[in-house]
């Protein structure tokens, strides 16, 4: 059997909190259409709340439960509506694929004082400074869903920053922590 995947959402979707819905009435049409695989949008809490693509994720565990950065659902619905167009997917025999960014976090909400370098744009091996204070956004705190979930702070050793104004600066370029 050959396989047709339809990619169901695009930059400019409606941020109405809807597409999940819309999608869930067009299941039997896609199925009958063909498509056997349907690719949805990043489902989790980006840093832009209801109007977040997904791509600058703040909480991968929150896919539209929780009050958080001012909303409750996410761009294209809430969990619930996610759970059950999943279902219609699946009942219409389709796989679903989900889109997710792991290697991405946005929106933290408190900062931390680390010692960081500038680095060479062209090398990011390269220091072009002396070592400087500078506060970054390292913490979140998911004040919309504790007690559930503890207080997250991401691992400093690992952490590339892209510079927009940290320690005092305002020249863009990357910090090494």
């Amino acid at each position: 059997m050959k396989e047709t995947m339809i990619q169901y959402f695009e930059w400019y979707t409606p941020a109405d909190g809807r597409h999940y819905t819309r999608l869930t009435k067009h299941a039997n049409w896609l199925r009958d259409l063909g498509i056997t695989k349907v690719w949805l949008p990043p489902a989790y809490k980006g840093f832009g709340g209801k109007n977040d693509t997904g791509y600058s994720p703040y909480d991968l565990y929150d896919l539209g439960e929780f009050r958080q950065k001012g909303s409750v659902r996410t761009k294209y619905g809430t969990l619930k509506q996610y759970l059950r167009l999943i279902e219609a997917l699946h009942d219409c025999r389709m796989e679903v694929l989900a889109d997710i960014v792991f290697d991405h976090r946005m929106g933290a909400d408190a900062t931390e004082d680390v010692s960081v370098v500038r680095m060479d744009d062209h090398n990011r091996n390269q220091a072009i400074s002396a070592p400087f204070m500078g506060k970054v956004y390292t913490r979140f705190l998911f004040a919309g869903c504790r007690p559930q979930k503890p207080v997250f702070f991401l691992c400093l050793e690992c952490l590339l920053l892209q510079g927009h104004g940290y320690g005092g600066g305002s020249a863009p370029g990357h910090l090494s922590v």
